[in-house]
């Protein structure tokens, strides 16, 4: 029979050990909490993360689409949001800070930030063609010759059998080439023409008609016709430069009677605003050190140089002529006699002249570049005007809605053609 001291012995350890098995319990449950906690904590931390990294990367994608791009906030994404803000660093180059929340922004388990500079990628090439004009087409005579490929979103004609070094793209259901020699392959709803013959030394690709065509290759009726393609600067793109030349300060002092002029020694600008018409002459050298807007015309002539300051690099340099109030009859460029332009001295690097004239889109007959004799522009661009090429005119690549080559001109394609995007 048990006594009374020895239960008393065995209630009391009873509930010694009951009291442990408490503690230890108590214990082990905290520490499976504040694991459980530490491991959500490290989940949402790379979730946010990712969240950034993915913020950023499609930041870059809607700058390339739109330069203006300037950020966004609390927009949701999988398991939380994201803010991205877009700042200008330098002519070309813009810091993209990208910061991912989980689950919100109000309340965050878990905050993470990314940041990137992203500028001009050289590698990149967004100018493929020697020759790229819009719906109002590319024409060439006499002697004119291009050496790259050529793109319009209207008819391409020569006269007899003028050299395109290149293939050649006539887009639509109105796509017609003829009159011209091409070194490549020709792709046009309708090839050839009865009172022009056709030269092509690879493939022919047409969807109905073939006339008066030599094919060296193969011939393909019943193609697809080729799809439009946008020309390579957006206007988007333009006002964004036309914004970084405008923050570099306007130089209202310099303007008298409505003209800028600079006839001699060496002046550097850029960026910079311009507000009236520009004129460089005799023999004045103007370094460029960042993108220009003109709201008037600009005259280059003479022996005038026009370069790109050697700390640009490989980047690019744009010169713009747009007067917003009149792109009809004003907002024009015009290069004559032996003037010049040069880029940094570092391969890769281009001066854009861009005018945005845009009387040849609206039916019109203003030209939006004048470019006559020895002058070497680099890259011509007007996407809604008309650029004629003539005489001994030299270019590395043309873009404009209507173009024609005349008498001996020439455009030679530059392989090294920047784009105008960021990635």
């Amino acid at each position: 029979m048990m006594s009374t001291y020895s239960r008393g012995s065995i209630l009391l350890l009873a509930l010694v050990f009951a009291g442990i098995f408490a503690l230890v319990s108590t214990a082990l449950v905290g520490s499976v909490t504040s694991y459980g906690r530490a491991e959500r904590t490290t989940v949402a931390a790379t979730q946010a993360l990712a969240l950034a990294e993915g913020a950023l990367e499609n930041a870059v994608g809607k700058l390339n689409q739109n330069p203006s791009y300037a950020g966004e906030t609390n927009t949701a994404l999988g398991p939380g949001t994201f803010t991205v803000t877009v700042a200008i660093v330098d002519t070309g180059t813009k810091r993209i800070t990208a910061t991912g929340y989980v689950p919100n922004s109000s309340n965050p388990t878990a905050i993470k930030t990314v940041k990137a500079n992203v500028g001009i990628n050289n590698s990149n090439i967004s100018f493929h063609y020697g020759i790229q004009s819009g719906n109002g087409g590319f024409s060439m005579d006499n002697l004119s010759k291009v050496t790259g490929n050529v793109f319009s979103s209207g008819s391409v004609i020569g006269s007899s059998q003028n050299d395109i070094l290149g293939d050649v793209i006539s887009s639509g259901a109105n796509g017609l080439v003829y009159g011209i020699h091409s070194t490549g392959s020709v792709y046009a709803h309708t090839i050839g023409n009865s009172s022009e013959s056709t030269l092509v030394d690879k493939n022919a690709y047409y969807a109905t008609t073939k006339t008066n065509t030599t094919v060296t290759g193969t011939s393909f009726p019943n193609s697809p016709d080729q799809p439009f393609v946008d020309l390579p600067i957006s206007d988007a793109q333009i006002s964004q430069w036309e914004t970084e030349a405008t923050a570099g300060g306007t130089a209202t002092s310099s303007c008298s009677g409505g003209l800028y002029s600079i006839s001699s020694g060496s002046v550097s600008l850029g960026p910079l605003k311009v507000p009236c018409d520009l004129t460089i002459s005799n023999s004045a050298i103007v370094t460029i050190a960042g993108h220009i807007w003109v709201t008037g015309n600009i005259t280059v002539q003479n022996s005038a140089k026009v370069k790109m300051a050697a700390a640009l690099g490989a980047n690019n340099v744009a010169i713009i002529a747009d007067k917003p109030t009149d792109q009809i009859n004003s907002s024009t460029i015009s290069v004559k006699n032996t003037a010049t332009f040069e880029n940094s001295g570092t391969a890769g690097s281009f001066v854009f002249l861009i005018s945005q004239n845009k009387s040849a889109e609206m039916g019109g007959e203003v030209l939006a570049f004048d470019l006559g004799n020895s002058a070497s522009a680099l890259v011509a661009y007007a996407a809604h005007g008309y650029i004629p090429l003539a005489n001994t005119v030299s270019l590395k690549e043309v873009t404009a809605h209507k173009i024609r080559l005349l008498n001996s001109a020439q455009v030679t394609y530059d392989t090294g053609l920047p784009n105008a995007v960021f990635t």
